[in-house]
């Protein structure tokens, strides 16, 4: 009996027994059948991506865009000599954005596609870095010691682009019931070295945004006292999919001159499946063209402004899909509704009083609580442990320098999530804190206390 003929006659309960091994590659190959069911059941204990609500990536797209995508996934969108029309379509996209990020009617739109966020804000914080060092050099002035100013709200990327690409950090510390970047203090940082301002729109703690006017303000300010003029970099990654579509007269994005580069995650609010993030400049002349690279080995020559090459081209076209499915309204009638919902269980949990919100400017459908005194025998962590028994996975962290001191409890209210899962999610969470203070706490093991400055994911 040949070995498919053998692999033909198991029974499924026979398949399941296969193991995937730990430390060598497989001496033979098994039947499509078996391989499916050993990988599967390898990933039988992780979390329902669905009730994973510490995450803001997207775990729901149509079917007709999941199928599509799934036609265009073996395609290189990397090789635009062969695949012209994928190109030209991250190229609308772009447009897209920029459009809807308002960006000035004669300026020549550029950006690119980007795996998440991190590659957007990498390519942006390398274009500030190249133009500053530029500008130095024209002028005859030392180029070697560049520094960018954020806030202690930033996420974890940019302080791996100040270490991988030697960018002196001047990050401006939080305080207790201070959790944004604003204008005070900028004295302090800001100086002629400093390539650029990094403010958040949505940031990962708290959802809150950036003080954008204000700080915009500082810098013009600052450039008529000293003469220098410092560019703004607007991270929206979780807000540039939410701004323009409930507050469309924020000035948040290209309206304030100041602003020359956008990033926003697709994966997010965009309503994208992972790995996809964006990145838009003000004008193309703002992206130096010592960044971009030529190759002509695919085919014709292409150019490339990417840090990573080769992926497949089944984000772009979800995006794409996405962007004509909803166009402005839908996105609107989306972001309203999961703002609302995200509303409604920010205050079945403070109505409770075990919480005090963190976040009073809800611009985000994000709900960031720390408990009340009512909790005296437990913290964050517990809760956020508890719950899980129920499925839950809630981000449960301590706050940056200089607010550690506080504890926070994070909840990512996405568009999958209804009335009644609401109702659920916020019955759960007030159930595990009358449980926790009937027990006297401690549901977390000590190494969650212990490590209690982990930053949440996003």
């Amino acid at each position: 009996m040949s070995a498919d003929q053998d692999d033909q006659k198991r029974t499924i309960y026979e398949e399941f027994q296969r193991q995937i091994p730990l430390d060598r590659f497989p001496a033979e190959g098994i039947s499509a059948r078996a391989a499916e069911a050993c990988v599967e059941a390898h990933m039988w204990t992780d979390s329902n991506p669905m009730l994973n609500l510490s995450s803001f990536v997207t775990t729901y797209m149509e079917p007709e865009c999941r199928e599509m995508m799934g036609r265009h996934a073996h395609v290189n969108y990397i090789d635009h000599d062969m695949y012209p029309k994928t190109f030209d379509m991250e190229h609308r996209m772009v447009q897209m954005l920029h459009d809807l990020w308002n960006g000035p009617k004669d300026a020549t739109p550029y950006g690119t596609a980007t795996v998440g966020s991190s590659e957007a804000c990498m390519l942006a914080g390398l274009a500030h870095k190249w133009n500053w060092r530029q500008a130095r050099e024209k002028a005859g002035k030392d180029g070697s010691r560049p520094n960018m100013v954020t806030g202690g709200n930033v996420q974890i990327v940019w302080k791996k682009f100040l270490k991988y690409f030697d960018v002196e950090p001047r990050i401006v510390p939080l305080e207790p019931g201070k959790y944004r970047l604003t204008a005070e203090h900028l004295d302090k940082y800001v100086d002629e070295n400093t390539i650029c301002v990094v403010a958040i729109a949505g940031q990962t703690f708290t959802g809150e945004d950036d003080d954008f006017q204000g700080i915009h303000d500082w810098l013009d300010d600052y450039e008529r006292r000293t003469g220098i003029s410092v560019p703004l970099h607007i991270d929206g990654a979780s807000g540039g999919f939410v701004n323009p579509f409930l507050y469309p007269d924020y000035k948040w994005d290209f309206r304030l001159p100041r602003v020359q580069s956008i990033n926003a995650s697709g994966h997010k609010f965009g309503l994208v499946y992972p790995g996809l993030g964006w990145v838009v400049f003000r004008d193309r002349s703002v992206f130096n063209e010592d960044l971009v690279f030529y190759v002509n080995y695919l085919g014709g020559e292409s150019p490339t402004a990417t840090l990573n090459f080769s992926r497949n081209a089944m984000q772009i076209l979800g995006q794409a899909y996405n962007f004509l499915r909803l166009g402005r309204e839908g996105y609107t009638r989306i972001m309203k509704m999961t703002l609302e919902n995200s509303i409604r269980l920010r205050d079945k949990l403070v109505e409770s009083g075990y919480f005090t919100i963190m976040n009073e400017s809800q611009r985000i459908p994000v709900v960031a609580l720390t408990l009340s005194d009512k909790a005296k025998n437990f913290n964050e962590f517990d809760v956020s442990f508890k719950v899980r028994e129920k499925g839950w996975v809630l981000s449960a962290y301590s706050m940056p320098p200089n607010a550690e001191t506080v504890n926070s409890l994070r909840v990512v209210v996405r568009p999958h999530l209804n009335g009644d899962v609401i109702n659920n999610l916020s019955s759960d969470i007030i159930q595990a804190c009358r449980y926790l203070e009937k027990q006297g706490g401690n549901a977390a093991p000590p190494e969650l206390h212990a490590h209690a400055k982990t930053a949440p994911k996003c």
